[in-house]
């Protein structure tokens, strides 16, 4: 074979090599974007993964949150209800010994005029202390409904803030214990 063939075919082979190089150099450089491209997707599922697993704790706490308030205000809602009824039932006794307060002092006088001075000082005393206490008993009533509202609505707020604190996620500190 002559050197110009030789060199030709040479030639025609040192192309070939050059061509397959560059393809398959082609191919390395897609697939290192393939790679890149995969691993960003990767990324991204997992932060999406992330977030939706935030977000799902989050409505998770809003909503025990949400039914624990509504049952905290319920339960004050009841407290209430069954304080009112106490005071009604004080304020009503304190009533019927404040009718019978003036029964008595209607007796007392009765009798104070038949007797002498000193009886109708010692009946008018009498009166006095009746009235004094169907007042103190009303007082007592007032104050110890005040006293059981108070009480409740303290409750009702130390709960409140156990409720809150345990949206934040602090719940092992709590505000009031035992109750």
């Amino acid at each position: 074979m002559p050197l110009q063939i030789q060199l030709a075919i040479a030639a025609l082979v040192a192309a070939l090599s050059f061509g397959g190089g560059w393809v398959v150099n082609g191919w390395r450089g897609a697939s290192n974007v393939a790679e890149c491209k995969t691993e960003q997707a990767q990324e991204v599922a997992a932060r999406a993964e992330a977030v939706r697993t935030d977000e799902a704790k989050t409505a998770q706490l809003e909503s025990k949150h949400a039914q624990d308030t509504i049952y905290n205000a319920d339960r004050l809602a009841a407290l209430k209800t069954g304080i009112a009824v106490d005071v009604r039932s004080e304020l009503e006794r304190a009533h019927r010994l404040q009718l019978s307060a003036d029964s008595r002092a209607a007796t007392y006088r009765a009798q104070a005029k038949a007797d002498s001075t000193a009886r109708s000082a010692l009946a008018d005393k009498a009166s006095a202390l009746d009235r004094q206490l169907a007042e103190g008993v009303g007082v007592v009533a007032e104050l110890g409904g005040a006293l059981k509202q108070r009480d409740a609505e303290v409750a009702a707020l130390c709960d409140q803030v156990n409720i809150e604190r345990g949206l934040s996620g602090d719940a092992d500190d709590q505000a009031c214990r035992g109750q």
